[in-house]
């Protein structure tokens, strides 16, 4: 079978698993392994072809198994483990592998995060501690167009976070690579740019601030800051041309082209051990090793089969790779700039040699924007238009006298002389300072952009073809069709009688989106943190990627996980109105007997009363919102005393289809007359996994089903959206209906909520 070929089954049986909804039983896979097999052995390509996918398919599928194990089993109690310590911040939060487990050993180490405690002893990478620990299966905040930190935490093998409970040194030895970056950070300390020049040497980006971190996405260099394909070929580069240098002081016939290509593979790999290993690098060392293999052959192939090889050699190693968001934007830009190449060529004769270099930059650039566009809004919902500009500089800059002084200073760094190594971090700091400078200058270029653009942006795509094969002449109407269904989406309106209730998947808070006709309210804006929000990370995204325009904000009461988004929102839409119940300046009222309409919809507001002397959870705003057929009754963190006062004069307006569930599921709220009168049928409920409150109450939610309501809760369910309409409603939960994905299901302990 051709290696092309056989690349090409690999990469096509590793795809399911981006879509599978649950991992098939190992019974299922015995199944099919043989007539895998017996598929495989016959002559015919198409039956063989058929075969080594499902072997390949079969493959990925036990890598993911063995992936999902740990979390599985090791959640629930007490465990004894010994970890390697792979990161630390110093304090309290430490990444490591779990080498043993009661004494056996694991392969592979599954990954841990262990949060919140201090070690008895100074912790630095490549120390071994025995520990028990108090594992949890990884559970991330699931939404539509969010951040997928769950299937984001898997792709990098990190399974389980926890938290120790006894910790002893075995050997407190840092190993050579700890101890490196830590003599590193003391070296580059005077540097202004010490965070930027370690991120770019080592991929050690956490003590990047907030502001170069947004400078870089603005001008859509953040890429370039990363471990990348760009460092590692370097330093193959460098371990090449220094082999080719001293091969010239060999004889003749000791010389031969192989070994420049088999030190610049060695450079490769102990570069991406010195970087840690980190899942980039180590996919960049693996696409490496496959094209230098490919070169030994010593046969002519094509680009593609030589891209499509790479994408094998790395999904090969490791399966569930295929997850991971950067190999998906390292391929397909490689993937486009092929194709770029191939359907739309450059000729550069015409030029002078002096400008050509310049012509040739432009050209690529252009081709990296136009053509990373459908992935760019996809993965980051924006685009930057000042990034052809920007990386005019940056790139020539960054590949070819950035990285080698860091590469180069960091060999000094080993073998000396220290005023040759200080000159190399001069430089580097000198060259990033040039940089950044650059990019202050140029205006804001980063523009959101929401989700009925993302067809649009294939229109380069479709114009690269109709160019090179003149469809433009032979089939206008097809090409003219192919355009006007990618601008679809831009012009399709929303149903006029129909309204939607998005219930956000924050963690422990609230924050609710009422839609309809573009347009938004919130109902409460979630918890706030130090250094950030829920509205800063998820609210304002959200709302700008489903194209809504929010009006104001209704705030239930002044607790912090209520609250927390409230000011980023204000200073996003100053023109927001706000309506609650803590008489703030500015706050329009939220209590029994205000109404209002908005868009054709009936809010009313039922608690608490005006001059009230309740305070904290039972002062919560209680609003309902009514299309005269459907309603929900957002009910914020009112508990039993609030619910028997409604019960007590206001119960015939209680009555709803949808209920937001009181206080997360507290069993202090929810009384049985309540959810009675209510009388509905939906639940939702908002809340994180690991909450210290064990929310929402086990007895609370068997209240509910045992009246007659559907149960969703955001840790179950992620984000969950109800539509109403004339013809009725519906309910539709992200984790369960809209992308049901076995990496996005409840791992470890099924009660396990606290």
């Amino acid at each position: 079978m051709p290696l092309p070929a056989l690349a090409f089954c690999l990469n096509l049986g590793m795809l399911p698993l981006l879509f599978l909804p649950a991992l098939p039983e190992l019974a299922f896979l015995w199944a099919i392994l043989p007539v895998a097999c017996l598929l495989a052995w016959f002559r015919h390509p198409l039956l063989r072809y058929s075969g080594m996918t499902l072997l390949f398919f079969v493959w990925g599928v036990l890598a993911a198994l063995q992936l999902v194990w740990p979390m599985e089993h090791l959640p629930g109690e007490n465990r004894q483990v010994r970890v390697v310590i792979t990161d630390t911040d110093k304090a309290t939060t430490h990444y490591a592998k779990i080498t043993h487990l009661n004494g056996k050993r694991l392969f592979p180490a599954p990954g841990i995060v262990l949060y919140g405690e201090y070690l008895p002893e100074a912790v630095c990478v490549g120390q071994q501690w025995s520990m028990t620990i108090r594992a949890r299966a990884i559970h991330g905040q699931l939404n539509d167009g969010g951040f997928d930190t769950q299937r984001h935490a898997l792709s990098n093998h990190q399974q389980l976070t926890g938290r120790v409970v006894k910790a002893t040194v075995i050997n407190r030895h840092c190993n050579w690579r700890g101890r490196f970056v830590n003599s590193l950070k003391n070296r580059l300390e005077p540097f202004a740019w010490q965070s930027v020049i370690l991120a770019l040497g080592l991929g050690e980006r956490s003590s990047l601030d907030v502001d170069t971190k947004n400078i870089m996405r603005e001008t859509g260099t953040a890429l370039l800051m990363a471990i990348s394909g760009l460092h590692i070929a370097i330093t193959a580069i460098i371990g090449g041309l220094i082999t080719r240098a001293i091969q010239l002081l060999f004889p003749v016939h000791w010389i031969n082209w192989q070994l420049p290509l088999y030190v610049g593979v060695i450079f490769a790999g102990w570069y991406t051990w010195l970087t840690g290993m980190q899942p980039p690098a180590f996919r960049t060392a693996i696409s490496l090793i496959v094209w230098a293999a490919l070169r030994l052959s010593g046969r002519q192939w094509t680009s593609w089969q030589v891209w499509s090889c790479c994408v094998a050699g790395i999904l090969l190693v490791d399966p569930v790779a295929i997850l991971s968001q950067s190999l998906w934007l390292s391929a397909f830009a490689v993937a486009a700039l092929i194709f770029w190449y191939q359907w739309l060529p450059l000729s550069t004769n015409r030029f002078a040699w002096w400008y050509r270099w310049l012509v040739e930059l432009v050209y690529l650039q252009a081709g990296m924007t136009l053509l990373l566009l459908p992935l760019q809004i996809f993965s980051f919902h924006g685009i930057s238009i000042s990034s052809l500009v920007a990386n005019m500089l940056a790139v020539p800059l960054v590949t070819f006298v950035t990285v080698p002084l860091i590469l180069s200073g960091m060999l000094l760094h080993l073998t000396g002389p220290q005023w040759a190594e200080f000159a190399q971090w001069w430089l580097s700091d000198a060259s990033l300072k040039v940089l950044f400078g650059f990019l202050h200058t140029l205006p804001q270029g980063w523009v959101e952009v929401d989700a009925r653009w993302q067809w649009f942006a294939w229109l380069p795509w479709l114009w690269l073809v109709v160019v090179r094969l003149n469809l433009w002449r032979t089939f206008p109407l097809l090409c003219i069709g192919g355009m006007i269904t990618l601008m679809l989406p831009l012009f399709r309106g929303e149903k006029e009688d129909s309204w939607q209730v998005h219930m956000l998947d924050i963690g422990q808070g609230l924050a609710m989106v009422i839609e309809r006709n573009g347009k938004a309210i919130l109902y409460d804006t979630g918890l706030a943190w130090p250094g950030g929000d829920s509205a800063q990370q998820l609210i304002v995204p959200w709302l700008r990627w489903h194209h809504l325009q929010p009006e104001g904000i209704i705030l239930s009461h002044e607790h912090l996980d209520h609250r927390g988004g409230l000011n980023t929102l204000l200073r996003t839409w100053p023109a927001l109105w706000v309506r609650s119940s803590v008489g703030w300046d500015n706050h329009l009222p939220c209590f029994r007997g205000e109404t209002w309409q908005w868009q054709g919809l009936t809010f009313s507001a039922h608690w608490p009363l005006n001059g009230a002397t309740h305070k904290g959870n039972n002062r919560s705003c209680v609003v309902k919102v009514d299309d005269g057929i459907h309603s929900i009754l957002l009910t914020g963190d009112i508990e039993t005393p609030a619910e028997f006062a409604l019960l007590k004069r206001y119960w015939q307006h209680l009555a709803s289809t949808v209920i937001q569930v009181p206080h997360h599921g507290s069993n202090t709220s929810s009384a049985l007359p309540f959810i009675q009168r209510v009388n509905g049928h939906a639940a939702l409920v908002s809340a994180s996994r690991y909450n210290s409150w064990r929310l929402p109450s086990a007895k609370v939610k068997n209240r509910y089903l045992q009246q007659g309501y559907s149960w969703y809760d955001t840790p179950h369910h992620g984000q969950v959206s109800v539509t109403f309409s004339a013809q009725g409603w519906a309910i539709f939960s992200l984790r369960e209906q809209i992308l049901p994905r076995w990496y996005h299901q409840w791992f470890g302990v099924p009660g396990d909520n606290g």
